[in-house]
């Protein structure tokens, strides 16, 4: 193979990412910076799992499997290093294996188990804006849409 093929080649080659699961968090909620912070603690800086907070007006939905703001607060999403997303109690079921600590969410591979979690999950994430205390996701979607625009009305999209 010629030199230039070789180039071409490698130019065509995308690196695999360092991270093996991207969890999309909401940085504004309480609850879920404790787990983020306990997740952080447990990676050790070996940066198996990328923190992408939600929350930060540089939220890129192109950069993180097309889950637009509105979605990712609705539930907990994760991206694969494929680009596959995952979301719901499977999102911590890949985290902690990931960091070593798969045994902890194990159980919620049995069907009824997981349907059971998934379930209790569900009620959680309707439930969390009031639980810590903040504002409706409608509220907080159209404080975000404010802030994100200027004052002659021209908005940053999400």
């Amino acid at each position: 193979m010629s030199l230039a093929n070789q180039q071409l080649n490698y130019s065509h080659q995308v690196a695999a990412p360092a991270w093996k699961i991207k969890l999309l968090y909401d940085g504004e909620c309480p609850l879920c910076m404790r787990e983020v912070n306990f997740l952080q603690k447990r990676d050790a800086g070996r940066g198996l799992v990328a923190f992408v907070d939600i929350a930060d007006e540089n939220y890129n939905p192109e950069e993180n499997g097309g889950v637009d703001f509105e979605t990712a607060m609705g539930r907990i999403h994760a991206v694969l290093p494929d680009g596959t997303l995952v979301n719901n109690v499977e999102v911590f079921r890949r985290i902690y294996e990931t960091l070593g600590m798969g045994w902890i969410y194990a159980i919620t591979k049995l069907p009824v188990v997981g349907a059971i979690a998934d379930f209790l999950y569900g009620i959680w994430a309707d439930r969390r804006l009031a639980l810590t205390k903040r504002p409706n996701l409608k509220t907080i979607i159209a404080q975000r849409q404010q802030r994100m625009c200027d004052t002659e009305g021209r908005c940053r999209t999400d």
